[in-house]
């Protein structure tokens, strides 16, 4: 047989597309072509195969030699088509019999011995793989989380050598079994361990149990980072198809693809870039947003963020995705997250403090505050000003927060009721279904309409006071909205 005919997949954002891996050996003068759109790790890869089919053991063919990545109009990169090439030569010069190879998709890299190495996006592929149902043959470092995947059938092997002896049926090799995820939460920081900033965790509770964004703004050493990496702590564990999710865009960006059921939480620098934080790149990788979904994104010193990157976040924030598209990709990654950002009132931070006096004039402050655009600050639904605390009451620690786990139990409980009632949290509600979820009497509705016109909320804005109405009323178990969880929203919307 000179035509082989080897499945394997390409990575294009969150989706993997097939890659069919046609090899033909014709006579001629030797020679080794890769076509069908391949980048430059592809095409190195020639001299990887060849290295490792002789280090394997076998006979590279002395002929002219032609592999087709289909379809054509497909880019290809990554090292992740060497062993489907490798398995293609030796198939179309007989030394493995072909009849086996359709059952199976296989994407890994070759070591110059042969051995199998990772390649990223390997969990897309597995849920590619099960759909098509085939089964994936890959490397034993990608094995346990292409595993995790529902229903996938994942082998993986050693070597080349021990693979086709699996083929050739004169081994067996087993299934892999996934991992056992760790302990979710036994390295979360402690709600507890927060002193003297009562108002502070309830608004950290109201916002984990509605999904909502937070600002908190206050003078320097006030808690703010401290009170935001306490948010992870009290949000319930991610189920598996986020754990996979996330599991996903982690592999996508380079990292570790493990799977855990920890809520993620990403603290990007103020001189991160647009690309960094929404995703970029020649052919766009996630960024910050996306490895931030369904976790914590948190945004220290939010004016010192370009104006320009923080405008990026408003459409995500509403949709829960990004798409980015350049001349000749465009890709849709996830972007499902909780924003907390921290800030001081002023230039020097010390703006309405009681101990320090504030060295800013009118017009630092003005254009300090005009970093953050009106737009921006419509969409973040709890705004807070977190005061100091006396150095008395901080050595003393006689009012804390409660423990996480316990406020987590009350976020869990208030989360399970809004699935029930409308199928999603309160942050994701359209605004027909909030408006049938937010039955307002009268006295609702011209304490709403009033409070609209004092302080010139926008219908965005008022909407997402009637979201936070509806987590505060879910908090306490009532059916209806009422005019004091209407006085709380409108109390946590300062700024």
């Amino acid at each position: 047989m000179e035509l082989s005919v080897v499945y394997s997949r390409a990575s294009s954002g969150m989706d993997a597309p097939l890659v069919q891996v046609e090899t033909h050996l014709a006579n001629g003068l030797p020679a080794f072509n890769i076509v069908g759109l391949p980048e430059t790790a592809v095409r190195e890869s020639k001299d990887r195969v060849r290295c490792a089919l002789l280090n394997s053991h076998f006979q590279f063919p002395d002929r002219r030699i032609t592999v087709n990545l289909a379809p054509a109009e497909l880019p290809k990169e990554g090292g992740r088509f060497d062993l489907a090439i490798a398995l293609g030569i030796l198939a179309a010069s007989g030394q493995i019999p072909p009849d086996k190879l359709p059952r199976y998709e296989f994407l890994s890299e070759l070591a110059l011995d042969g051995c199998l190495r990772g390649s990223p996006a390997v969990i897309t592929a597995a849920q590619s793989c099960t759909k098509a149902g085939r089964s994936l043959v890959t490397a034993p470092a990608c094995g346990p989380a292409a595993a995790a995947v529902p229903g996938s059938r994942v082998i993986v092997a050693e070597d080349l050598l021990t693979l086709c002896a699996h083929l050739a049926a004169k081994a067996t090799l087993d299934h892999c079994q996934p991992l056992a995820a760790p302990a979710d939460d036994t390295h979360y920081p402690d709600l507890a361990e927060v002193i003297g900033q009562p108002l502070a965790c309830r608004v950290l509770e109201v916002a984990a149990s509605g999904g909502h964004h937070l600002l908190l703004s206050g003078p320097p050493g006030t808690g703010k980072t401290l009170l935001a990496s306490r948010l992870p702590g009290i949000l319930p564990a991610m189920d598996r198809e986020q754990a996979l999710t996330h599991a996903a865009l982690q592999s996508l960006s380079g990292d570790s693809a493990a799977l855990h059921y920890r809520r993620p939480f990403r603290q990007p620098h103020h001189s991160a870039s647009a690309a960094a934080l929404v995703g970029g790149g020649g052919r766009p990788r996630p960024g910050e947003i996306s490895l931030a979904h369904g976790g914590v994104l948190f945004l220290d010193e939010l004016p010192e963020f370009s104006r320009q990157v923080l405008e990026t976040l408003r459409e995500p924030m509403e949709s829960g995705e990004i798409t980015l598209s350049r001349a000749r990709h465009r890709f849709t990654y996830p972007a499902r997250f909780q924003l907390v950002a921290a800030m001081n009132p002023c230039p020097c931070g010390y703006l309405g403090d009681r101990d320090h006096h504030c060295r800013c004039t009118p017009d630092q402050i003005q254009r300090y505050r005009q970093r953050i655009s009106g737009p921006l600050l419509d969409r973040i639904d709890l705004q807070l000003e977190v005061q100091r605390i006396s150095a008395a009451d901080l050595l003393r620690g006689e009012t804390r927060g409660e423990p996480s786990a316990v406020v987590r139990e009350r976020v869990s409980r208030c989360q399970t009721r809004q699935r029930q009632r409308q199928g999603c949290t309160n942050d994701q509600l359209s605004n027909k279904a909030l408006m049938q979820a937010c039955q307002l009497g009268r006295e609702g509705e011209q304490l709403v309409t009033k409070a609209a016109e004092s302080l010139h909320l926008s219908m965005r804005a008022v909407h997402r006071l009637l979201r936070v109405a509806r987590t505060l009323a879910d908090l306490e178990q009532a059916v209806a909205v009422c005019p004091a969880h209407l006085t709380e929203a409108l109390a946590y919307r300062r700024l």
